[in-house]
C-alpha cells in the first residue's frame, strides 16, 4: 500500500490506509451521489471493517437512513456516555426499528475509569475536556479498535472548525468517511421532508445540535448550530474527531460493548 499511483479497484482493505487511498478514493467517487457511493463502498468492501458512529442527535437520521438502504447489515455504534438525554435514547430506538438497522450496539465509558476520575458525577462543570475523554473520547477509542474504516456525519456547515471537510481523510491509519461532509442545510431538511424521516424531540425546543444533557443548551437565532454545545467553555469538539487520539491496540471488542437492541 502507499503508491501514490495506485488504482483505487485494486486497493486492500486493512488496519492501514493512507493517505494515497483516501486520495483515490475523492478522485474516484467526484460527483458520485451519496447514496451511490455508499451502495458501491460497501458491495465492493473497499471499507473492511466499517462501522458508523452515530450521535443519533438532530441530524443523524439522514447518514443512517442513507446506510440502512445501502446495506441495513452495516454496523451502527453508539457511544452512551450516561450523561445523555432521555430523548436522544428513545429517539435511537425509534430510529433503528424505523430504518431497520440490523446490527447496532453500543459502547460506554469504563466503570473503574469513571469511579476513579469521576466518582460524583460532576466533572463536566469543571472539566469539560476531561469528562469528554474518559466518556466519549477512550470509549470510542475501544469500539474503534477492531475496524479498517469509520462513517462520521459531520458535515461543513455545522461549524467554523468543520469547514472544508472532504469524503474521505485518514485518522491514525484508519479510514475515515464523510458521506454529509458537503451536504448544507437545505439537502438536509429536503431529505427529511423526502424520506419522511422523524426528527429528534429536541429540536422543536431549540436544540440544534444535541450532546450530554449538562453541556448541551437551545441555539438562539442566527447562533452557530453548535453554539449550544459547551456554552460558556472554548471547546467546540468532544475529541472524538480530533486528531492524535491514542486507540486501543486490542481488535476485540471489550466489556462494555453490547448489543442495545
Amino acid at each position: 500500500m502507499g503508491e501514490p499511483a495506485r488504482d483505487i479497484d485494486r486497493i486492500e482493505t486493512g488496519p492501514a490506509f493512507t493517505q494515497a487511498d483516501a486520495d483515490a478514493l475523492n478522485a474516484r467517487f467526484t460527483g458520485v451521489g451519496t447514496l451511490d457511493m455508499l451502495r458501491v463502498l460497501f458491495a465492493e468492501n473497499l471499507l473492511g471493517e466499517v462501522a458508523v458512529v452515530s450521535s443519533f442527535g438532530t441530524e443523524s437520521a439522514v447518514l443512517l437512513d442513507l446506510v440502512a438502504r445501502a446495506d441495513p447489515t452495516v454496523p451502527v455504534v453508539f457511544v452512551d456516555t450516561l450523561k445523555m438525554f432521555e430523548e436522544t435514547l428513545a429517539y435511537r430506538d425509534a430510529l433503528i426499528e424505523r430504518l431497520g438497522l440490523r446490527n447496532t450496539s453500543v459502547v460506554q465509558p469504563d466503570p473503574a475509569v469513571l469511579a476513579a476520575k469521576d466518582e460524583t458525577g460532576l466533572r463536566w462543570s469543571y472539566d469539560p475536556d476531561g469528562c469528554c475523554a474518559i466518556r466519549k473520547v477512550e470509549p470510542m477509542a475501544r469500539a474503534k479498535a477492531g475496524l479498517d474504516s469509520w462513517i462520521s456525519g459531520r458535515k461543513a456547515f455545522q461549524s467554523v472548525t468543520r469547514q472544508d471537510i472532504p469524503r474521505f481523510e485518514i485518522e491514525e491509519g484508519r479510514l475515515k468517511l464523510n458521506p454529509l461532509g458537503d451536504w448544507v442545510k437545505a439537502d438536509l431538511e429536503a431529505y427529511f421532508v423526502e424520506r419522511d424521516l422523524p426528527r429528534h424531540p429536541l429540536e422543536a425546543k431549540g436544540f440544534l445540535s444535541v450532546g450530554c444533557e449538562p453541556c448541551t443548551s437551545p441555539v438562539a437565532p442566527g447562533e452557530d448550530p453548535r453554539a449550544g454545545r459547551w456554552r460558556g467553555w472554548d471547546k467546540t469538539e468532544c475529541g472524538i474527531h480530533s486528531p492524535g487520539n491514542a486507540d486501543a491496540d486490542d481488535g476485540a471488542l471489550p466489556p462494555g460493548y453490547e448489543p442495545f437492541l
